[in-house]
């Protein structure tokens, strides 16, 4: 449950950015704008799924001490997860955009000392 939605939020998150780059936006506002407008998705996703475990990490109940560990784990991985999601996946999406930037430049330039 915890990655399927991990994963979600990422693949809404890079699908938003590729939206806008299709449509000839830099790399850097496809990446701000991404973040800014799904941001209020992700959380409300996050929020929600948060929401949903704090009974069951609370442990109010008989037989709740058997649950209690896993309702813990989800709402500490959902929300390094998230936090991770929009922090970290932008800025590796960023860097590999970069890398290939360079490698085509490369091309392009012994292209042109070949061509010469």
């Amino acid at each position: 449950m915890l990655v399927g939605i991990v994963v979600k939020n990422g693949i809404v998150l890079i699908d938003y950015i590729n939206l806008n780059k299709e449509r000839g936006t830099s790399i850097r506002r496809s990446v701000i704008k991404g973040g800014k407008s799904r941001l209020r998705p992700v959380l409300m996703t996050t929020a929600t799924t948060l929401l949903g475990m704090l009974p069951m990490a609370l442990g109010i109940g008989e037989g709740s001490e058997t649950w209690q560990p896993m309702g813990i784990a989800i709402i500490g991985g959902l929300t390094l997860s998230t936090i991770l999601t929009l922090i970290v996946v932008p800025v590796i999406y960023t860097g590999f955009h970069g890398r290939d930037v360079r490698a085509k430049r490369k091309l392009w330039a012994k292209q042109l000392k070949a061509n010469a």
